[in-house]
């Protein structure tokens, strides 16, 4: 095969074929699987011809080359998306597209040509490509392949420094880049074309033909000895159709010193090369290319002593663009939507292209009881994900919900972290985009008898949200209300069942399988109506088409995040989406860490992440991460809410500490009850002495922590939680096997039974009558082997460290049955008159 590609010369000495062969030897041999797109548009012959000796060529080194045509109807943007496909796809080493484009429709070479990735464009043709190498950027472009291949040929004929040489024509495929090559090459270059006046041809040391005119050069006007590469192909008639170069081969040969023939010389060449340039792409690839490592530039932090705010740190960062983001995590173009440059939907047919592909490790962040000034398990969260990214070089993912919608407009902080350790940009994290309401009249159920709404949907639907029930919908619904046979109030828009839904969902037809089975009314003799039977699943499935899509950003170091779903967590697990997690899990690889955060507290966050979240998805956590801080374990050991800043910034104060420290390890505690190592993080703040620290330490490593590490991500970013990373990293391989807290089968009074004793250290459980009769009926409707989701706080706020000694009042039991579980609600849940069955 290589024997094939050698030039005709005239004397030439067996040892320079040998030289020659040896050199593409070098480039080719040690790579046994390369591939290469070759793309057409409609059907020339001629394009045929040079494709099948392309195709035949890469066959016989090795080289897996498909060829993809297209039909002549095609349009330039159809070209344009094929060559994006390709482009992203790490698999292909080399792109060529085959020129002319043989289209019914107007195209545009340059720009079809120039579509092409740079660094897979093994033709040599794009613009960037040229630029370079008109630059004399040599190492850093492909150079096109005919003057490539000229170039190896004269090369075999000696040094070219000094020569003079006359290059004929200025194509951009032959002309252009051979002139900018001797040129580079050291040689005395002199550029003819049609125009030109004088060809020189006579002084040419190195005389190179590309014109399109067919013998234009005579013997008589070359040098003798000279170098002649004639790159003209050019049929005539004859006896038949003959090929002839621009050189007239038979006088020319007489007197040049080295002279390629037509048909034979430079063609064979031209595909080596083309050969050789796909070698060189894959070579460039396995440089960068760690097998499932992405390719990904990071934002080094500069913390300042005199730390600005959260806001002022935000603004000071500027993100990639979210293309950019994608791209580095291994997403396609057509698998992203972007909203602006910085934020963007992902589609989750994603999660097919990586079915085959392993889950990375799954760590979920809990915490302890949550204080009034708040542990910061957004922050960790985010900051442990920059911390295994940035700085430990590993695959890392953050999942975040976002922000709930409560008062300052929803700028609260959480969902968002803080200090150097959030999501950017901060502000869009709270966009929201008013859909409309969606509005029912009808007054009947399936049953003929009038309907008492549990709830009105009302959707807000934007890049980042979709919000349900919310109350300034209600005046657009005051007409429904007032109707006789219609009682209630609209619920609170995050208590929504709808969006408790959009965290369960495991695909789109499972979003509308639990949107059609929603129960939004009852009938007067107390059948549940659901979405289904008034019709309307479909339309709300079409609705929430967008919103079920997670939406990708990044943190202030470049790490990516998914940011999606608010689920209130008083009546709703409290966590981000079941798709963002199992997207994430698929781009990070094997290797890599998908850092997630449960709402709440480790005894109902927690507790709800595994028996609900865990039991929808399937998936298995690695890790559990459980934040805690000295000042919240001081509120947990006695210090008064009331004068917080007199005991917490002030000296340290052992004996507080050591008294919430019991509350530590009873959360301790309460996460190894799922069979998970556990590693508490805590979040240190500059009134922590190193005493206090030593302190929790001690305490969380003697309550059965696998680690217990400090960690100020809030003040330093990913550096500031990189030994947390390293602790996580090392508990991921620890063995283990996650159980849940109760059986499903199990009667509901008894998972509730569970889940007190065993989370919240309470005697017994005590259902209130609603309760009692809530818990029959919904078994006599078979929804007791549903999970039990626990509404609002437990016990009284006033009781610290550990309660224990006490009965648990349930005073209501409700039912989202498109969510798939229950909530029995023990504090007073601001649902604002859910309808009674």
């Amino acid at each position: 095969f290589l024997v094939c590609f050698l030039f005709f010369v005239i004397n030439c000495k067996e040892e320079k074929k040998n030289t020659l062969a040896i050199h593409l030897v070098e480039g080719l041999a040690d790579h046994l699987f390369l591939l290469t797109y070759v793309f057409q548009v409609g059907d020339r012959d001629d394009s045929n011809l040079y494709i099948t000796m392309k195709l035949k060529a890469a066959a016989e080194i090795g080289i897996s080359a498909s060829h993809v045509r297209l039909p002549k109807t095609a349009t330039e943007d159809e070209v344009l998306r094929c060559i994006v496909t390709v482009n992203e796809n790490p698999e292909v080493h080399g792109l060529i597209v085959q020129l002319p484009l043989d289209s019914v429709n107007t195209m545009d070479p340059e720009k079809v040509i120039n579509a092409v990735a740079p660094e897979k464009d093994v033709d040599g043709l794009t613009s960037i490509n040229a630029g370079k190498l008109s630059r004399g950027n040599l190492g850093d472009c492909f150079i096109p392949c005919t003057p490539k291949g000229c170039m190896e040929l004269i090369r075999q004929t000696g040094d070219m420094a000094g020569k003079n040489a006359v290059v004929i024509g200025r194509s951009k495929v032959v002309g252009a880049p051979m002139y900018s090559l001797l040129l580079w090459s050291h040689a005395t270059v002199t550029s003819c074309h049609s125009k030109t006046t004088d060809l020189a041809v006579g002084r040419a040391d190195i005389l190179v033909v590309g014109a399109g005119r067919a013998e234009m050069v005579k013997g008589a006007w070359v040098k003798q000895g000279a170098v002649v590469i004639d790159c003209g192909i050019n049929h005539v008639p004859a006896s038949g159709v003959r090929v002839v170069g621009d050189v007239h081969y038979p006088s020319a040969k007489e007197r040049a010193g080295y002279i390629t023939q037509v048909p034979g010389g430079v063609g064979p060449m031209t595909v080596a090369m083309l050969m050789e340039n796909t070698v060189q792409s894959a070579k460039h690839f396995l440089k960068t290319y760690q097998p499932r490592k992405w390719n990904i530039s990071y934002t080094k932090l500069k913390p300042q002593k005199s730390q600005p705010s959260d806001t002022t740190l935000a603004h000071s960062c500027t993100p990639k663009t979210i293309g950019q983001l994608a791209r580095e995590v291994g997403l396609f173009s057509k698998e992203v939507e972007p909203y602006g440059t910085t934020r963007a939907k992902v589609r989750l047919e994603i999660i097919n292209r990586f079915k085959a592909q392993p889950d990375g490790k799954y760590v979920v962040v809990t915490g302890i009881t949550p204080t009034p000034l708040g542990e910061g398990k957004a922050t960790t969260t985010l900051g442990l994900a920059q911390a295994l990214g940035a700085h430990l070089h590993v695959n890392s993912f953050a999942c975040v919900c976002q922000p709930s919608q409560g008062s300052y407009f929803g700028v609260k902080g959480g969902g968002v972290g803080g200090g150097y350790s959030q999501v950017l940009p901060r502000e869009e994290v709270h966009l929201y985009h008013s859909l409309g309401p969606l509005r029912r009249r009808s007054v009947e159920g399936p049953d003929s008898s009038p309907l008492c709404f549990r709830y009105i949907f009302y959707f807000s639907r934007g890049p980042c949200n979709l919000c349900v029930g919310h109350k300034h919908a209600q005046a657009a619904f005051l007409d429904c209300l007032k109707h006789p046979h219609l009682q209630g109030e609209l619920c609170r828009s995050v208590a929504s069942e709808v969006m408790a839904v959009l965290v369960l969902s495991t695909s789109l037809e499972d979003m509308r399988c639990r949107l059609a089975r929603t129960v939004v009314a009852y009938s007067r003799v107390g059948n549940p109506v659901t979405t289904e039977d008034l019709g309307i699943s479909g339309v709300l499935a079409a609705l929430m088409r967008e919103a079920v899509m997670p939406n990708l950003m990044q943190t202030m170091e470049g790490s990516p995040v998914f940011v999606h779903t608010c689920p209130l967590s008083d009546i709703a697990p409290g966590n981000s989406s079941i798709l963002a997690d199992q997207i994430a899990l698929k781009l990070v690889g094997p290797e890599g860490f998908v850092v997630t955060e449960a709402g709440g507290g480790a005894e109902t966050g927690m507790e709800r992440f595994v028996d609900i979240k865990c039991r929808a998805s399937g998936l298995c956590p690695d890790v559990m991460v459980m934040v805690a801080s000295v000042r919240a374990l001081k509120m947990h050991g006695g210090g008064p809410a009331e004068r917080i800043t007199d005991w917490l910034l002030n000296d340290c104060n052992l004996t507080l500490l050591e008294n919430g420290c019991i509350h530590l390890k009873r959360q301790v505690e309460n996460a190894m009850a799922f069979g998970l190592p556990v590693v508490v993080a805590i979040n240190t703040f500059s009134s922590d002495t190193g005493a206090e620290l030593e302190l929790v330490c001690a305490r969380a490593k003697q309550a059965g922590g696998v680690e217990a590490v400090p960690c100020s991500p809030w003040a330093e970013g990913g550096a500031g939680a990189v030994e947390l990373g390293q602790a996580v990293r090392r508990a991921a391989d620890t063995p283990h096997r996650m159980n849940f807290l109760y059986d499903l089968e199990i009667p509901i009074v008894n998972k509730i039974r569970t889940i007190a004793r065993s989370m919240y250290g309470a005697d017994n459980v005590e259902l209130l009558p609603e309760a009692q009769r809530k818990s029959t009926l919904f078994s006599k409707q078979g929804l007791a082997n549903l999970p039990v989701c626990m509404a609002k706080t437990h016990h009284d706020a006033e009781r610290k460290g550990v309660p224990t000694g006490f009965t648990l009042l349930v005073r209501d039991v409700s039912v989202h049955a498109g969510a798939g579980f229950l909530y029995a609600s023990v504090g007073w849940v601001s649902t604002e008159a859910l309808m009674r069955p």
